[in-house]
């Protein structure tokens, strides 16, 4: 049974981004139900140490630093960004207080959006139309016959293949617009 890129591949993405989105109003629904709702205001400071410490997968990628395995660091990455970003979720709340919090909120879910397709859709996807490509070899269709039919999946496989160009960018807008709201915290706390 040949199982679409969509299924096996689109599926899981969103299916990650929807469990992301469940943790988000889960956690936030028991700290209302607990009454500890002040909890949540604090969870933003783990959730962005969370996600610093996840950076740190960049810098050993990038040879700025030399301890730790590639592998396990992306593992970490991946989790530390995935539940940094739950906090901070769970931290913004649906509360609407300033607008300088919600744009950081929504650079960085289009940062985890981004990171998300590096993850689950571009190596899989690209394991896909290769795949698929042999087994249309294999059946015996010719070159222009194979291209024809994983047309729209190199398409969609080719697109995605840009997501580093979108994901350092947005993370560099949301790591601005973050250090500008705990700038913004520090200017406006009632130190008393």
């Amino acid at each position: 049974m040949n199982h679409s890129l969509w299924q096996r591949h689109v599926l899981p993405f969103t299916l990650m981004l929807g469990l992301l989105a469940i943790s988000t109003l889960a956690g936030d629904y028991v700290l209302h139900q607990l009454n500890l709702v002040w909890v949540g205001r604090y969870l933003g400071i783990p959730g962005t140490l969370l996600i610093l410490g996840s950076l740190y997968y960049s810098a050993r990628k990038r040879k700025w630093v030399n301890y730790g395995n590639p592998q396990t660091l992306l593992r970490l990455h991946e989790f530390g960004a995935w539940l940094g970003a739950t906090m901070v979720l769970i931290h913004s709340g649906i509360h609407f207080n300033a607008v300088l919090p919600w744009l950081a909120t929504l650079a960085m879910g289009l940062n985890v959006v981004s990171g998300l397709v590096g993850k689950l859709l571009l190596k899989r996807s690209r394991q896909f139309v290769m795949a698929e490509r042999e087994q249309f070899k294999a059946q015996g269709l010719s070159a222009i016959e194979i291209e024809s039919s994983v047309f729209w999946d190199s398409v969609a496989v080719n697109a995605m293949a840009q997501w580093r160009k979108v994901h350092i960018p947005i993370f560099m807008v949301f790591a601005v617009l973050a250090i500008g709201h705990i700038f913004s915290i520090f200017m406006f706390w009632e130190w008393r």
